[in-house]
């Protein structure tokens, strides 16, 4: 008994020495403590403090000053213009960004390299340089304008500019987003569908856009955190106007040339809170999908 117990000791020590010996082994990547620490010092010094600086910046002038700027009528026309506009514009591109990448990935035709390559523009771009181009073509002389004038259709220097522009710079985002899962996406399961009775739009309704759904939801909120944001390429073919054609972002700008660093950073902290909120609840949305699909599957 006593020879049986030393030899299960023995068995139990050599097991704890293999266990720490494969604890111990080096990896090519560091090791999770490591990790960790570098991913918390990086978040802390990119993230984390500039925003804790501009909460205390926008809490040093007191809360009357601090709802003072938010609420004021031409900073509240801002934000419906901006986010309004943003939401519709990453609506369009949902749309229409599913179709393009349906054409680049399901179909053959002369010109589809050129017309790929003519997605990723809005990327390569400077803002600025986006901003006069479409300022330009939609312009009363422009080479759109021009005939969209006698129409009563007026998109420069109007809001329906500042949707045309955040169009634009978010179509990437979604096109570049459901491409992939486009390409992941088996023909067989198509097949199969049709050979079961199902028509087209009962293929696309049941068996595709299912598929897609999760790519598109992050391409739409990619292209919207970018158009809530969007600056340069917004104010040259917006006109700026108060109280109509004026964006969140040109006014925090504003605040600054006038040596308001606490109206700015306050109207920077509602849009803020305001972008968080829509991304955590698109985020949301996005996770309460997946699960769907899992307990579906």
């Amino acid at each position: 008994m006593q020879n049986e117990e030393c030899r299960m000791q023995n068995a139990k020590s050599g097991e704890w020495q293999v266990m720490r010996i494969a604890l111990k082994q080096h990896s090519v990547l560091p090791g999770f403590g490591v990790s960790l620490g570098y991913t918390m010092t990086y978040l802390s010094l990119v993230v984390l403090v500039p925003l804790a600086a501009l909460f205390a910046r926008s809490a040093s002038a007191g809360w009357g000053r601090f709802w003072a700027a938010i609420c004021d009528p031409r900073v509240v026309a801002s934000y419906r213009l901006t986010f309004g506009a943003a939401l519709l514009a990453a609506l369009i591109n949902a749309v229409f960004g599913l179709i393009i990448a349906w054409s680049l990935v399901r179909y053959r035709f002369p010109g589809r390299r050129i017309l790929d390559a003519l997605v990723d523009l809005p990327f390569a771009l400077p803002t600025a340089v986006s901003g006069i181009a479409l300022t330009a073509i939609y312009a009363q002389g422009g080479w759109l304008g021009r005939w969209l004038e006698p129409l009563g259709i007026k998109v420069a220097f109007t809001p329906l500019g500042v949707l045309v522009a955040l169009t634009f710079i978010g179509l990437p985002f979604v096109v570049r987003t459901v491409q992939p899962a486009l390409e992941d996406l088996e023909k067989e399961m198509e097949e199969a569908a049709a050979s079961l009775g199902a028509g087209r739009w009962q293929t696309l309704r049941r068996v595709i856009l299912p598929a897609l759904f999760p790519a598109l939801l992050t391409g739409f909120s990619l292209a919207l955190a970018r158009a809530i944001g969007e600056y340069g390429s917004v104010i040259f073919i917006a006109g700026n106007m108060p109280m109509k054609s004026e964006i969140t972002s040109l006014l925090i700008i504003t605040k600054l040339e006038q040596y308001d660093y606490a109206g700015a950073a306050a109207i920077a902290v509602v849009m803020l809170l305001a972008s968080f909120g829509l991304l955590f609840g698109v985020n949301a949305l996005q996770w309460w999908v997946n699960r769907r699909q899992r307990v579906g599957a």
